[in-house]
């Protein structure tokens, strides 16, 4: 189920519940599927629902037993969708945007402003978040150094030991987030969650293996930008997140990060 690029783009000649002239002004399903996956669940056999669509749909998650996300794969897809539902390929992607629960979750674009807008700005619970994914195995994170330092301006390399916890040979995407110090009153602004990705890496690893991972944050991820658009990097504590997805979704370790030395400001 889902979407189709007869119905989702630039200027289409579309007028079906749910889109206008290829935008959408709904995220959820179209009518016709949802009332089909409704029928599909009242036979009680278990459903697996795969989705294929350009942007983020809404997706009751009691409605099927597992969701598999195909977006728009290409001439290989089927091939590709089969082999991970029979279990010959382990899944491991990760969402590149976020899924929201309801159209009412999003602020109409008449405010071309970023607030309540991707998982930067976004304040309250998403269907699933930026950068979910799950895996047929599981995957254990090593506690990683509680406290790290950088002079502000240069790269920080971090590093995370990373266990294969399974049965099953996967891969891991590691994502690392960096949480800055609140802000002041004039300082530069930063998101609501005050959280962004800053790093990632990913690693292949059979049951029962164990890897370190290095991850490079370059200085620009570390900045922050001022309303006049000024990108600066400023010293003082911040928090790192290292783990498979955004903290609170997977496993994962936090650890303390200190800037230090004066403000550094960088190219727009």
């Amino acid at each position: 189920m889902g979407l189709s690029p007869d119905l989702e783009g630039e200027a289409l000649s579309v007028s079906v519940p749910g889109f206008v002239g290829g935008d959408r002004t709904d995220i959820g399903l179209p009518p016709a599927q949802v009332r089909l996956l409704e029928a599909l669940k009242a036979t009680g056999k278990p459903i697996v629902l795969v989705l294929t669509s350009g942007s983020a749909v809404s997706v009751d998650p009691a409605s099927a037993d597992a969701i598999l996300a195909a977006w728009y794969p290409g001439q290989a897809g089927g091939t590709a969708i089969a082999e991970t539902l029979a279990g010959l390929n382990n899944p491991s992607g990760r969402l590149p945007v976020t899924f929201y629960k309801t159209t009412a979750d999003l602020p109409a674009f008449t405010d071309y402003t970023m607030k309540e807008r991707t998982y930067r700005y976004f304040t309250g619970t998403p269907l699933w978040a930026f950068g979910h994914g799950l895996s047929y195995t599981d995957f254990a994170y090593a506690a990683t150094k509680p406290a790290l330092n950088v002079a502000a301006g240069q790269p920080l390399t971090v590093t995370a030991k990373l266990s294969n916890a399974g049965n099953r040979a996967g891969e891991e995407v590691v994502q690392a987030y960096l949480v800055a110090p609140a802000t002041k009153a004039g300082a530069p602004t930063t998101p609501v969650l005050q959280r962004q990705l800053v790093g990632f890496g990913r690693i292949a690893l059979k049951p029962g293996q164990s890897r370190t991972v290095p991850i490079t944050i370059d200085p620009r991820s570390m900045s922050s930008v001022a309303r006049d658009g000024t990108r600066t990097i400023v010293p003082g504590a911040y928090r790192l997140y290292i783990g498979g997805g955004q903290p609170g979704d997977g496993a994962g370790q936090w650890s303390d990060l200190t800037i230090t030395g004066a403000t550094v400001e960088l190219p727009k």
